[in-house]
């Protein structure tokens, strides 16, 4: 697998967020890729042929809240114990944001490693609730963070100082500023109901496919794909339409 390869696959997470957490692990494996991360990748190829009428459902609507989810899957890596985080944000009932990503920190337990998925999504909110207000776009409300560890939803809310957590570096704390400035709001989400689960880890073939239609992608009706040919398709095909009128013009002649 080339850089040129991966790149290939990669601009496909910007409209695909349910290959986000594959992408994400096969880019550590950029540099000395072996036959089993390309036979993983043909995989993904396959997925994503297999599934090319697929693609985000945008629904109308005057909610433009921001809602966002956070998850995090401590120490995934077998080789160097680093974590992977994520979240999705949506505007509404719509998906707007999406990450996965692997920190470049090793988390010493799994409420840090989610306060640090905690952190990057209230950086994305802050950011976006920021963008609205540009546009003069006002929210019916503030934005909501939901993440599926009791801990970690304490310590963004208490300022009071935990001596667990003195090894977490200041900048994580973002999130603990931005709730006490009411900016933004953490509550607490069952694991069954965490949508940024595809994000960090993979899961069984129905656990995926039910959090891929909550994040918004879906099977597009042939109606609503417009027009699939290709331009040699559409020049001969309208050639072939002229040479018919004319021939028509000749008979009638």
């Amino acid at each position: 697998m080339t850089s040129a390869q991966y790149k290939e696959l990669g601009r496909y997470t910007h409209t695909r967020p349910d290959i986000a957490y594959i992408v994400n692990h096969l880019s550590q494996f950029l540099y000395c890729p072996t036959d089993i991360h390309w036979q993983v990748v043909k995989r993904v190829l396959r997925y994503l042929s297999g599934t090319r009428s697929f693609g985000f459902l945008f629904q109308p609507s005057n909610d433009l809240s921001i809602t966002a989810y956070s998850d995090a899957d401590w120490a995934a890596n077998i080789d160097d114990r680093k974590s992977v985080v994520a979240y999705c944000v949506f505007l509404g009932a719509n998906l707007v944001s999406w990450s996965s990503k692997k920190p470049t920190v090793v988390a010493r337990s799994s409420t840090e490693s989610e306060y640090r998925a905690l952190d990057l999504a209230a950086s994305e909110i802050v950011w976006l609730k920021q963008l609205l207000e540009e546009l003069h776009i006002s929210q019916s409300r503030k934005p909501v963070l939901w993440c599926d560890n009791i801990s970690v939803g304490a310590l963004a809310t208490n300022p009071v100082f935990h001596a667990r957590t003195k090894h977490i570096e200041i900048d994580v704390h973002f999130i603990r500023d931005q709730v006490l400035r009411g900016v933004l709001e953490v509550r607490y989400v069952p694991s069954t109901n965490q949508l940024a689960d595809c994000l960090t880890k993979s899961l069984t073939h129905s656990q995926f496919q039910l959090l891929r239609s909550k994040l918004g992608v879906i099977c597009v009706p042939a109606r609503l794909r417009g027009d699939v040919r290709s331009k040699d398709e559409s020049d001969e095909a309208s050639t072939s339409s002229n040479t018919t009128m004319l021939e028509d013009d000749s008979n009638g002649k």
